[in-house]
């Protein structure tokens, strides 16, 4: 069992506000109603321990005392906002880091329009494509505007040193045919012509004046500061987590990220042992739904689920103009952080728990796909305990290695999941991970040998040793496969059923696909030793369809080869758990809202799900002292057997923690 993330690591702070300013130069009363004692208390009443202030925005205006032109031209002369800010909230012990506008500023990018990033066809980058469009211009990093925004960093650093930590936003890698770009992919031996090479220039420029302002920043200071480069994939981290001391997950679910991307990128992240807050807002839908409110269940659900993934939770604001916090706004997130206060105590400095890794492609990015999506919430809703890995992960210490579709194998992994294997460990392959560049199983002892592809539907009939909860039925396959023929020593868990004939336009039988004809002797899943092959693409099928069956048979898969999880339950297929050990306590995140698509486009929480008695069966050492319900310490009634505490769980308000005294030896 794997327990190498730190929960809340001590120290770092728990409670952010992430304090939006982009205010654009035609906003004639910036920080007029601004007053620094008011201000302060507003985020204390919210408990809330650090506050992203504006240095510099998307406009590019500064919000500072600076004789740089970019300064606000509504900011007041004697008004020095972000000073005064950083002043009054240091006053009352919250932390101030500053956030500065990297490849978006518009000010620059009028002042320069040189320095724009330009198409192969010569024209500006901005984000909403058209000229007439209100939307942000993107600069070159390879142009002179790196060294413009290097002085403003410059000046960041020298007033108001030292720092609480720096946030650098709009990050990505731009390519760009500017005529420096051009320059500079020839001199590193790139071809401007080549889509590939101007991706790779647009990596390594990116890297360069990470290691830049990376070096600036902690030249500025005697001790580390946080420094946190935003809009990068979170799966580059194994190699950019060298330029940073920090990691914070951007994911606003309704603006566009989705309930599916912070869960899966939380668990890619968290194995690396970096602090990290999860960020999500308040608005109702993303970043300038200014004048709404998103339900107290769905940012009180965005929350709890950074807080059982061991993350700090960041909430995202725009302060109006004039410089005051809406009262609403802080009575919502002051509701929601007093309830993640409460429950910090209790998985502070603990680990997290997890018996399997699933292994992904890094240079899938961050978005992972049906197949990422399949497997993410496949084992959130069987309740298992997991991590996200990159081929390059120490694995050791999981139980059971997953290896989906999306995963090519290369000979390193190759040989590190053979090892695996060989030490007792388990392995789970799904569809063409299965095989190696020919198209051959990765090893010849795996228990198959490939049939034929099979690009028609198919039909998923289960042996008895994995058809718990499945009717005797010949369920389909929506997706693409290949039939496998077992070999001496392996059993076939699944068999694979085949239709009358292909469909086609000249040759088709009802409204959708042909009715299966027989069964084969073909497997679909065989299991040899502690090594299970699907040859169905199951992680993709269930993240594309989400057919309640294909995670039953998952499911089952999963108990022949991890008999023994951390944590069996009778729960709804909503609830959520993590598996914190701390000290020689054992405390379980139950988590039970209700995400539903209520609007084109857009999945909010509203509302709670409730938990009423619902057993639940938790792995332990020894007996525990006591079992209770926290926040709010409500004890429980338990017995322990066969190495698992049992009890019931009532859970009406969407997050409890339920804590296990003493059950650790």
């Amino acid at each position: 069992m794997n327990n190498r993330e730190a929960v809340q690591a001590v120290g770092f702070p728990k409670r952010w506000i992430h304090l939006d300013f982009h205010t654009g130069p035609d906003i004639p009363d910036v920080g007029s109603h601004f007053d620094p004692k008011t201000f302060a208390q507003t985020f204390l009443d919210a408990n809330v321990d650090a506050v992203t202030l504006f240095g510099m925005c998307h406009h590019g205006h500064l919000y500072y005392d600076t004789d740089h032109p970019a300064r606000h031209p509504s900011l007041p002369r004697d008004l020095e906002l972000l000073g005064e800010q950083v002043e009054a909230l240091r006053r009352v012990g919250i932390k101030t880091p500053i956030y500065l506008s990297v490849q978006v500023n518009e000010y620059a990018a009028n002042q320069h329009p040189e320095w724009i990033a330009l198409t192969p066809e010569l024209q500006h980058v901005k984000g909403g494509g058209s000229a007439f469009r209100p939307a942000w211009q993107i600069l070159d990093m390879s142009s002179p505007y790196a060294d413009y925004f290097a002085d403003i960093l410059a000046e960041v650093l020298t007033k108001f040193a030292p720092t609480d930590g720096l946030f650098l936003d709009m990050c990505w890698d731009q390519p760009s045919a500017s005529p420096w770009a051009i320059r500079g992919m020839k001199k590193v031996g790139l071809d401007p012509k080549c889509e590939q090479d101007r991706a790779r220039y647009a990596r390594q420029l990116a890297h360069s004046y990470m290691e830049r302002y990376s070096q600036m920043v902690q030249q500025a200071h005697k001790e580390p500061v946080r420094i946190w480069f935003n809009s990068r994939p979170k799966t580059n981290l194994a190699e950019e987590k060298k330029f940073l001391q920090h990691v914070e997950i951007e994911s606003l679910p309704t603006g566009g990220w989705g309930y599916a991307y912070f869960p899966y990128t939380a668990r890619f992240v968290r194995p690396l042992g970096l602090p990290t807050l999860g960020m999500t807002g308040r608005f109702f839908r993303s970043w300038g739904d200014n004048a709404s409110l998103k339900p107290f269940m769905a940012l009180k659900y965005e929350c709890c689920q950074i807080l059982s993934q061991g993350m700090a939770s960041s909430v995202g604001d725009l302060l109006h103009p004039r410089g005051v916090p809406g009262k609403p706004v802080y009575d919502l997130i002051g509701r929601v952080y007093e309830h993640i206060a409460a429950c910090e105590p209790y998985v502070e400095g603990g680990t997290l728990q997890s018996q399997i890794g699933v292994i992904v492609d890094p240079d899938l990015g961050d978005n992972p796909g049906p197949a990422g999506l399949g497997v993410v919430r496949a084992l959130q809703q069987l309740r298992h305990q997991f991590d996200i890995l990159p081929p390059s992960a120490d694995m050791t210490g999981y139980e059971l290695l997953i290896v989906p579709e999306t995963t090519s194998v290369d000979e390193q992994l190759r040989l590190t999941l053979q090892a695996h294997a060989d030490k007792g460990g388990s392995l789970l392959f799904s569809g063409p991970a299965a095989l190696d560049c020919k198209g051959q199983p990765l090893w010849d002892t795996m228990g198959f040998t490939v049939a034929e592809q099979v690009s028609e539907v198919s039909f998923l009939h289960a042996a008895p040793s994995v058809a718990e909860g499945l009717e005797d039925y010949g369920y389909v396959m929506y997706e693409p496969c290949y039939s496998m023929d077992s070999t001496e020593g392996s059993e076939v868990l699944v068999r694979l059923g085949r239709a009358y004939f292909p469909r086609s336009y000249d040759r088709f039988s009802g409204h959708d696909y042909t009715a299966e004809a027989a069964v084969s002797e073909q497997a679909a899943v065989l299991r040899k030793a502690n090594t299970v092959t699907m040859s169905v693409p199951l992680f993709e099928a269930f993240g594309r369809h989400a057919a309640p069956n294909y995670c039953v048979l998952l499911g089952n898969i999963i108990t022949q080869l991890l008999p023994k999880p951390l944590v069996k339950d009778g729960g709804p297929s909503s609830l959520e758990t993590t598996v914190v050990h701390r000290g020689e306590d054992i405390v379980v995140h139950l988590l039970s809202f209700c995400p539903e698509r209520r609007a084109e486009g857009l999945d909010i929480v509203q509302d709670a799900f409730p938990l009423v008695d619902v057993p639940m069966a938790v792995r332990a050492d020894q007996r525990p002292q006591r079992v209770y319900l926290a926040p709010g310490d409500e004890d429980l009634d338990f017995e322990y057997s066969d190495g698992y505490v049992q009890t019931k769980v009532t859970v009406l308000h969407g997050h409890k923690l339920l804590v296990l005294e003493g059950a650790l030896a």
